[in-house]
């Protein structure tokens, strides 16, 4: 093996997916990869494109949202970027929960434990249910001063309070969806996350404009209709998961008894998932200083960020899409001892997210106002939406090749590796410099604060990944 410095918890994915792919006929039945042999750039971009399909749907979802907002009013759309540090922080404890359970799940499945597994999913409809009570009840406890810690300002919060409570019933069925989408990858089927995905935005798409505005017999609501439709599109996206994991091709054959919580299996969730969810919490305090900091110069600047967020997003999904489909590449390469092979692999993965964040990143120049005007008829927030996303998008050039690098380590079981670097590019670098560069640079200094920390983040995880080459060059020539 390459890499014993980690823990066993950590270097679960590895096991399964050693077992999983070579002797595993039940995977090999339904046309698993095989991962050891073949041409790589053909089976990275076989790995990758469910993801990308999955990510861009829900990116397309979150623009959507964003431009019925943007068009009711440029306030609704400030109060709509408030709640984007909130669903930060659901996201992070949903995604991190759900990667625990994938991991446990997969393992079980490997090592031919498979009631174990299936008392997996049992706990997910459990911690669904305890999470979003937990959740549901710290929003109507203070929903005011959560807004108000968030950057909602005077003007914002009425729209951002109505915004929230209307959306706490769907957070039960949120963590479902993000959670199921874990078990899935786990038992082969990634497609089955993909199609959830296009059930949650497909009836959000539809319904928002229906309620915002009140078409047809429809009335109108405004932002709580845009909350009322994600909460109605997340119970249709929870209903298609618990269908799936019901059908008999399931491997989980789901029933009733698997609900009741174990606690040994849950510490196992929580032991491989708490990385991922630390490392999500921090990226939504990065956002919530985003928010204060544009609050002070107005509402159109705290607008303007909901819109960069979201083409943000909607320009990284190949790069979070190669990123998914490195990591079990690198892990299966791992558990094989292929060192040649993971090295190649991920230097692939690095020129090609390379290239195509050169390529979005010239687009966004290109036609940062004509974006701009898709989302507003506001001159001003027109105006601020064309300089904030040509600064900003600078962040593209080295985060590419960043993240294929986080990626790498945590297919190698090294997720406190990630965490540390990750956290440590919001908490030493993007947090002082969200301080410094305003009272220097104006609002400018805002939008270049990221792209800064990204780079300045660049130059320890480039050293970081040649010292993890290093460590493999021995091990070629050993093989060779």
């Amino acid at each position: 093996m390459l890499n014993r410095s980690v823990s066993r918890s950590e270097q679960a994915p590895i096991v399964c997916l050693k077992q999983n792919f070579p002797v595993n006929h039940t995977a090999m039945n339904n046309k698993s990869l095989n991962l050891a042999e073949g041409p790589i750039l053909p089976l990275l971009l076989q790995m990758s494109w469910p993801s990308i399909a999955t990510v861009l749907v829900v990116n397309v979802y979150y623009l959507i949202d964003a431009f019925w907002l943007a068009r009711l009013s440029p306030i609704a759309l400030a109060a709509l970027t408030i709640s984007l540090p909130i669903q930060l922080i659901l996201g992070g404890v949903g995604v991190g929960t759900g990667l625990g359970a994938g991991s446990y799940a997969a393992r079980m499945f490997g090592a031919g434990e498979n009631r174990k597994a299936r008392q997996t999913a049992g706990q997910v409809f459990f911690l669904s249910a305890v999470l979003g009570a937990l959740f549901i009840s710290l929003g109507l406890a203070g929903p005011d001063l959560i807004l108000t810690y968030f950057g909602a300002t005077t003007e914002i919060l009425p729209l951002s309070r109505r915004y929230l409570l209307t959306l706490l019933p769907g957070v039960p069925f949120l963590f479902l969806i993000m959670m199921a989408s874990n078990l899935f990858r786990a038992e082969g089927r990634p497609r089955l996350v993909m199609y959830c995905a296009l059930m949650t935005s497909a009836v959000s798409g539809i319904l928002d404009p229906l309620l915002i505005f009140g078409w047809g017999l429809f009335p109108r609501l405004g932002i709580k209709g845009a909350a009322l439709a994600a909460v109605i599109s997340q119970i249709s996206g929870a209903a298609l998961a618990f269908y799936f994991l019901r059908q008999k091709s399931s491997k989980y054959q789901l029933k009733w008894h698997y609900l009741r919580p174990d606690y040994r299996i849950i510490l196992s969730i929580y032991s491989t998932g708490f990385p991922s969810m630390v490392i999500n919490l921090v990226l939504s305090l990065g956002m919530l200083l985003h928010n204060h900091v544009l609050g002070g110069y107005s509402n159109l600047a705290v607008a303007t960020l909901g819109i960069v967020s979201r083409m943000s997003g909607l320009v990284m999904i190949p790069l979070y899409g190669i990123g998914h489909g490195l990591m079990p590449m690198v892990a299966f390469s791992e558990g094989a001892n292929l060192p040649s092979r993971l090295m190649e692999t991920v230097t692939i993965a690095v020129k090609i997210s390379f290239a195509i964040a050169v390529v979005c990143f010239l687009i966004v120049e290109a036609f940062a106002p004509a974006i701009a005007t898709f989302f507003s008829d506001d001159m001003e927030l027109r105006r601020l939406t064309a300089t904030a996303l040509r600064i900003n998008f600078l962040i593209l050039i080295t985060a590419a090749p960043s993240l294929m690098w986080i990626n790498m380590f945590i297919g190698l079981g090294q997720g406190k590796t990630a965490m540390v670097l990750l956290v440590g590019r919001e908490i030493l670098f993007l947090i002082p410099l969200l301080w410094l560069l305003p009272s220097w640079f104006g609002i400018n200094g805002v939008w270049m604060a990221q792209p800064l920390a990204n780079a300045i983040a660049f130059l320890f995880i480039l050293y970081w990944a040649k010292r993890q080459y290093r460590m493999f060059e021995p091990l070629i020539h050993d093989k060779a």
